[in-house]
């Protein structure tokens, strides 16, 4: 004896035709699900300071000068003029990915971490401190150090020894060292360096050999240097913080001293810094500073130091 199994569609398509349908509805033959739109890859975002300073002076260490979203001053930029600032080569070049969503966190805002604010550091992947020239407080500290030992990534540059530009007493090497010895969350080198009080006139530091590290060989190409315009080094503690890693070394100078970019990591998350802001300088920015294209110096490859820093820090 034959068993027929009649599915449920057939026994629908009967059902219609003895209701009196003269046509039996139409019904799909099984087959493989229809593919769903996928939904777009969260961006990494990416909060750059300007709450401390950042345009003292001949600073202009912005992305643009539309604060907090740069993109109320351009929704499509192509190029470092579409945003104004010294560093909108470098928002640029992240907006350009379709991978980044940039924030600045205007003048005269506090740094925070957990207040639930828009512009507070849970919101971000990465925070970007660029050359502060005034001090943070205890609480802003807190938060930063907060903020990276629960996973976010911190992007500091320093300056020269004395670049103190709004003359109160503070200059970014001494604001980084404070951060790293009086911060209410650990006190002894959390992240195995310290900022050299120095000012180097000038160099061209280069890159060490290492051809597995994702800052060194990233997606936005490899890295064989740096230049170095009146700017510092630091010195490594890895007694400290065995992670601590130098990646760009001053010439003549290897191991624990000299070293000019280095990365390191906290809790869950990853801190990287550079010695100088000359390489983070793109030569345009607010009309009557004095600017220089470091960005584009063919002296180093600073434009692939910082994105693929930045993709490292954001875990990109």
């Amino acid at each position: 004896m034959t068993i027929r199994i009649r599915t449920a569609a057939a026994l629908a398509g009967a059902a219609l035709l003895a209701a009196g349908l003269t046509t039996p509805v139409a019904t799909a033959a099984p087959g493989p699900t229809a593919p769903t739109t996928r939904a777009a890859a969260t961006p990494h975002r990416v909060l750059f300071d300007n709450s401390k300073a950042e345009t003292a002076g001949n600073a202009d260490w912005i992305i643009s000068t539309s604060q907090p979203d740069p993109l109320a001053q351009n929704a499509n930029p192509t190029t470092e003029k579409s945003w104004t600032g010294a560093l909108s080569a470098w928002g640029v070049a992240l907006q350009k990915t379709g991978q980044y969503s940039l924030k600045t966190l205007p003048a005269g805002s506090t740094i925070s971490y957990g207040t639930g604010a828009a512009l507070d550091l849970a919101n971000f992947d990465t925070f970007v401190i660029p050359e502060p020239n005034t001090r943070l407080s205890l609480g802003e500290k807190t938060a930063i150090m907060n903020f990276v030992k629960n996973g976010g990534g911190l992007f500091l540059v320093s300056d020269h020894v004395n670049s103190d530009r709004n003359n109160d007493g503070w200059d970014s090497p001494k604001i980084i060292n404070d951060l790293l010895t009086n911060n209410g969350v650990n006190n002894n080198d959390p992240f195995g360096f310290s900022v050299d009080l120095l000012n180097i006139t000038t160099d061209n530091p280069r890159a060490v050999n290492d051809a597995t590290d994702p800052v060194l060989h990233g997606p936005f190409g490899t890295v064989t240097g740096s230049i170095l315009r009146n700017g510092t080094t630091f010195t490594l503690k890895p007694a400290d913080n065995p992670n601590v890693k130098g990646l760009v070394y001053r010439t003549g100078y290897s191991g624990n001293t000299g070293a000019f970019f280095v990365t390191s990591t906290f809790g869950s998350g990853r801190v990287a810094v550079w010695g100088d802001s000359s390489p983070i300088d793109d030569g345009t920015g607010q009309s009557g500073n004095t600017l220089y294209n470091g960005w584009d110096d063919p002296a180093g490859t600073d434009a692939a130091l910082a994105l693929n820093a930045t993709a490292w820090l954001s875990k990109a």
